[in-house]
């Protein structure tokens, strides 16, 4: 009977495995995860989770009996070391070793850390990917204290939000020119500065992290500019990388990420990989989409392919962002963009993204029909007339029908 087995247990390889079950396979499927709970929401970890406002249990994505209910082995706590792919084995922690004839990597992203010598191993000093992260990170929300946030992107703003809607002391710094530099428009970190700064977070741009001081635990911080901070604690949001080391020790070939076809099947006959951790193919180039959808989608179509559909993987990217009463939405990829069209619609407010006279992208605040009319026409290959989305009198919906 054919084993398929699954290194990673988040959500893409909670997604293949559910595929895989729905689409009839009935072969031996076993997932290795590392963490001891079951796979888990990772955004809510620095949102409602954090806030307190989601409970533990509510954050998995099925209960533990699910998997035993679909003759799925569950391997949490479980470390892989590495693979051989000629041999089709795996092998763990304690020199286990289990066979496999087909893999996939859903081993997503790790957070990038501080070095030592700038203080990055002092106690109190957080990242927000895990559970573990965010229940260690939980005690020290008490109002009052002082936090710096290292990082003005969206998991920086994210923890800032939380920080100020509990009461904290919160300077934020980021080192590029503007938050969200990145990943947006000037116009959007136009408008994430304004609602931070309206609830009391100093956003200090330009400016970067010198050294954390402390001894054994950080109590200050000096910044690029030579400014000291008396602080309580420190997160650290300054990006991700792939988790791709175990996939190089098959002899898969990697480059900022698991190198996939346009199927999900990587460079080693019979291993395949989706989500954080892997490359796609997008309009030509190799690259990475770091989002709950394209971890979705790309694992459901991996589960497809190793079952023998054949299937291409057309990206239909989308993400989003909680912030105070503030939801953001975002279609499409902005890479490349050369215009921004604003459009405000009461409260709402959505920002369309340009290339050349091409809709590539849409950015929308509070303002969830422009997103899914955005989405929508960027899907289908539509783009109005950048005087059309800017004209606070146009008939959205009309569009979609032109």
């Amino acid at each position: 009977m054919s084993h398929i087995v699954v290194i990673g247990a988040g959500q893409a390889g909670a997604s293949l495995v559910a595929k895989l079950r729905a689409d009839g396979f009935d072969g031996d499927i076993t997932v290795i995860g590392a963490e001891m709970d079951p796979p888990y929401q990772r955004p809510a970890l620095s949102k409602a989770y954090l806030l307190g406002e989601m409970e533990r249990e509510r954050l998995f994505l099925r209960p533990r009996d699910w998997y035993d209910a679909n003759n799925i082995t569950l391997r949490t706590g479980t470390r892989a070391v590495s693979v051989d792919g000629a041999a089709k084995t795996v092998k763990l922690e304690g020199d286990e070793v289990v066979a496999f004839d087909q893999l996939a990597f859903t081993t997503g992203s790790h957070p990038r850390q501080l070095p030592s010598d700038i203080g990055g191993d002092l106690g109190g000093v957080y990242s927000v990917r895990d559970l573990a992260d965010a229940d260690a990170l939980t005690p020290e929300f008490t109002a009052g204290r002082k936090v710096l946030i290292i990082g003005g992107g969206y998991i920086g703003l994210e923890a800032a939000a939380v920080a100020a809607k509990r009461g904290l002391d919160v300077v934020l710094v980021e080192m590029a020119d503007r938050i969200l530099q990145r990943v947006a428009a000037p116009e959007t970190s136009d408008y994430f500065r304004d609602l931070h700064t309206s609830h009391g977070v100093d956003i200090r741009e330009g400016v970067g992290l010198q050294r954390l001081v402390g001894t054994d635990r950080v109590t200050g911080a000096v910044l690029s500019d030579g400014t000291e901070l008396n602080i309580d604690f420190a997160i650290v949001g300054v990006g991700i990388y792939p988790a791709s080391v175990l996939a190089e020790t098959a002899g898969v070939v990697c480059a900022d990420g698991i190198v996939t076809n346009r199927y999900g099947q990587t460079s080693v006959d019979g291993i395949w990989a989706a989500g954080d951790c892997a490359t796609l193919d997008w309009h030509g180039t190799q690259i990475r989409l770091e989002s709950v959808g394209n971890a979705i989608d790309q694992a459901e179509t991996v589960a497809k392919n190793m079952m023998g559909a054949n299937v291409a993987y057309a990206p239909k990217p989308w993400f989003w962002s909680d912030q105070y009463d503030c939801k953001l939405q975002i279609a499409g990829l902005n890479m490349g963009y050369t215009d921004i069209v604003v459009r405000k619609t009461g409260a709402a407010q959505s920002h369309w993204y340009y290339k050349g006279d091409t809709l590539i992208a849409v950015d929308a605040m509070n303002d969830p029909r422009n997103y899914m009319i955005g989405k929508r026409l960027i899907e289908a290959g539509k783009s109005p007339a950048k005087a059309t989305i800017a004209d606070p009198e146009t008939d959205m919906k009309a569009l979609l029908r032109a």
